[in-house]
């Protein structure tokens, strides 16, 4: 008898362990794919000078639309753009065309133009240099110029700093100071916000920054020809060195991530975070810059 009831009791023990087993897995498995049937998920990869915009912009439309989650990345443009081509983000940002990047075929992705950025030269704050003519700039990244003397400053070597292969920024500075010559062997640095933290800490330093990243009491923007970086001077082209914030996407873009696009060119934020953070709305440019780099008036 107590053999019989030892079994009963080990039977209904196994009987309430499978049921509450797989009602609890069912829970869990119902709770999960609710969540991902109602949250919209957008990965964007690409270009750190886009980067601060883009994550202030992914913010205010998570609050206003509560059902959409935003992960902004940086990575470089040539990622943004390699990684969208490839299908592996929903948006690729970037500082340059398509057809600049090598590997990349403009034709299986969609260009959306979101803003403008300027680059400036930027140095050290030790350097009492606050001019230099495009020639200078460009003898200086090209490593004819190695001393700050030679150009007005003090008897210091200049230490430059580069970015990286890859970089957006740096197509859009080599394309506008360059003009097709070399660069000089310099460190190379993957973000704008590692380039700030080098030169804001290294005298005798040089480098660029796009416009969102100039700021703090140890660097200081550099005018070139006598002209200063400004919102009128890169809308009028008086400012050289500047180029096209761009999202594109993998085909047409549809459904979150192209309402969130559509956002980010809306008036509340063109007119409101793109100003506030230094970049430039596109409706205010006066001038056009094709993938070659060349301007000719709207």
């Amino acid at each position: 008898m107590k053999k019989n009831l030892i079994r009963i009791g080990i039977i209904l023990i196994a009987v309430l362990a499978l049921y509450y087993g797989s009602t609890h897995r069912g829970l869990t498995s119902n709770t999960v794919s609710s969540t991902h049937a109602t949250t919209k998920n957008i990965l964007i990869v690409g270009s750190t000078a886009l980067q601060p915009l883009v994550e202030k912009a992914s913010s205010m439309y998570e609050k206003e639309n509560p059902n959409t989650s935003i992960s902004v990345q940086g990575g470089g443009s040539g990622a943004g753009l390699t990684q969208v081509q490839a299908g592996s983000v929903q948006i690729g940002d970037s500082d340059i065309f398509a057809s600049q990047e090598e590997g990349i075929k403009p034709s299986k992705i969609v260009d959306h133009k979101v803003a403008v950025v300027g680059i400036a030269p930027v140095v050290n704050k030790d350097i009492n240099v606050s001019n230099l003519s495009m020639k200078q700039l460009r003898d200086i990244f090209t490593g004819k110029i190695t001393n700050w003397k030679d150009v007005g400053g003090p008897d210091m070597a200049i230490t430059v700093v580069n970015r990286s292969s890859g970089s957006g920024t740096r197509t859009v500075f080599e394309d506008s100071v360059l003009k097709g010559e070399t660069a000089v062997k310099a460190q190379e640095q993957d973000s704008n916000g590692t380039v700030q933290k080098i030169i804001s800490s290294t005298p005798g330093s040089i480098s660029y920054l796009a416009s969102g990243y100039i700021s703090g009491k140890n660097l200081r923007a550099v005018k070139v020809d006598n002209v200063s970086l400004t919102t009128e001077n890169i809308e009028n082209n008086k400012w050289k060195i500047w180029g096209y914030e761009h999202m594109y996407t993998h085909g047409k873009a549809e459904g979150q991530t192209a309402s969130f696009i559509k956002y980010f060119k809306s008036k509340k934020v063109q007119n409101g975070i793109v100003k506030e953070l230094g970049y430039i709305p596109l409706a205010g440019m006066k001038v056009d810059k094709n993938s070659q780099g060349k301007v000719t008036s709207k």
